[in-house]
C-alpha cells in the first residue's frame, strides 16, 4: 500500500487526471440515474470538486484545497491558471464567425452592462462594509466583475493586500455561483443558442464561471460564451484602473 501511495504521489499530475476521470464517470452515473439527465454531469462534478476542496482545506489548514494533500498535489497544476487559460482559449477554434455576427449590437450592450452593473454593485457593497475610499471601492468593485480584474485593478491603483484579497473572494463567489446555477437556470434564461450564450458571456463575464456553467448546460455553447467572456476580462482590466477609478475618485477621493 505504501508503495502504491508513493508511486501515485511521485506521479501526482497523472494521479490528478485519473481521479478527474473517475469523478466524471461517477458524475455521469449520478446524472443519469439520480436526476434523469436533468442536471448535467459536469455540473455535478464541479460541485463534488468544490466540496472536496473545502473539506481538504479544513483538514490541512492550507490555502490550495485538495492539492495541499501530497498525493493530490497534481491538482495544483491541473487546476492552475496555465491549463485553465489554455483550455478556455482553445474553445475559440470551435467558434463559427457567422454566429458571432448574429450577436450584433445586443452583444456589445451585454458586454458593457456586464462590466458596469457588477462594478457598481461591488463598489456599493464595499462602501456599505466601511471601505469608503476610492481605491478600495474600485478594487472590490472590479473583483465583482471577475477575480482576475480585481487584483489587476488593485495592484495598479495601490490597494492594500487585504482589499485585493476581498476582491478575489467576491470574484470567486460569483464564478462558483454561475458554475452551479447556470445549468439549473438555463431554461429560465432561454440559454439555447450561440447568440444567447454570447449575451450570457457578456453579462456574466467571469470566464471560468461562464465556461463551466455552459459546459453543464450544453457543451456546444461553451466556445461562444467563453469567447465573449474573455473580451470581458480584457475590457474590465482596462476600465478598472482608469475610467472606473477616476469616476469614483471624483466622488469619494
Amino acid at each position: 500500500m505504501d508503495l502504491i501511495i508513493e508511486t501515485l504521489t511521485k506521479n501526482a499530475f497523472v494521479t490528478a487526471l485519473a481521479i478527474t476521470g473517475l469523478v466524471m464517470l461517477f458524475s455521469q452515473v449520478l446524472s443519469k440515474y439520480l436526476t434523469n439527465n436533468k442536471l448535467q454531469a459536469s455540473a455535478i462534478a464541479i460541485t463534488l470538486g468544490l466540496v472536496a476542496a473545502y473539506f481538504a482545506g479544513l483538514y490541512t489548514g492550507g490555502e490550495k484545497g485538495i492539492s495541499d494533500i501530497a498525493i493530490f498535489s497534481g491538482f495544483a497544476l491541473l487546476g492552475g491558471s496555465m491549463l485553465r487559460d489554455l483550455a478556455i482559449s482553445s474553445t475559440a477554434f470551435e467558434v463559427d464567425v457567422k454566429e458571432i455576427k448574429k450577436a450584433g449590437k445586443i452583444g456589445i450592450v451585454a458586454l458593457i452592462l456586464g462590466c458596469v452593473i457588477p462594478f457598481v454593485v461591488g463598489a456599493g457593497v464595499a462602501w456599505s462594509l466601511g471601505y469608503k475610499d476610492a481605491v478600495s471601492m474600485t478594487t472590490i468593485g472590479a473583483g465583482a466583475m471577475t477575480y482576475i480584474v480585481g487584483p489587476i485593478t488593485g495592484t495598479a491603483i495601490g490597494a492594500s493586500s487585504d482589499v485585493i484579497a476581498l476582491s478575489i473572494a467576491i470574484g470567486l463567489i460569483k464564478a462558483v455561483f454561475f458554475m452551479i446555477a447556470t445549468p439549473l437556470l438555463a431554461r429560465f434564461m432561454y440559454l439555447k443558442s450561440p447568440r444567447s450564450a454570447m449575451i450570457f458571456g457578456g453579462l456574466v463575464g467571469t470566464t471560468s464561471g461562464v465556461a463551466a456553467g455552459l459546459a453543464g448546460t450544453d457543451v456546444r455553447l461553451v466556445p461562444y460564451g467563453a469567447l465573449v467572456a474573455t473580451f470581458y476580462t480584457g475590457l474590465g482590466a482596462l476600465l478598472g484602473p482608469s475610467i472606473f477609478f477616476l469616476t469614483l475618485n471624483a466622488f469619494f477621493g
